[in-house]
C-alpha cells in the first residue's frame, strides 16, 4: 500500500468528520471507496468515449439504446 496526505477545504472536511460520526466507518476507508468510485467513473468515461463512434455508427446513441440492444 501507498501512503497519500491530503489537505481537505474546510466544509468538505467537516462534511467528512459528519460521515465517519454517522457511519463509524475510518476517514481512510470512506477516501479509499470515494476514490475507487471516482476512478471506475473515469475509466467508464473513457470506454464509452472510444465506443461512442461504432456505437452511433449502429444507431446506439442513448442510454435507452444501449439498455434495448442488451435486453
Amino acid at each position: 500500500m501507498v501512503g497519500v496526505s491530503t489537505t481537505l477545504p474546510e466544509k468538505m472536511a467537516s462534511e467528512l468528520n459528519e460521515i465517519v460520526k454517522d457511519t463509524g466507518r475510518p476517514k481512510s476507508d470512506i477516501l479509499k471507496e470515494a476514490l475507487d468510485v471516482y476512478l471506475w467513473d473515469l475509466r467508464f468515461k473513457k470506454i464509452r468515449k472510444k465506443l461512442g463512434t461504432k456505437a452511433k455508427a449502429l444507431g446506439v446513441v442513448t442510454d435507452e439504446d444501449v439498455f434495448k440492444a442488451i435486453s
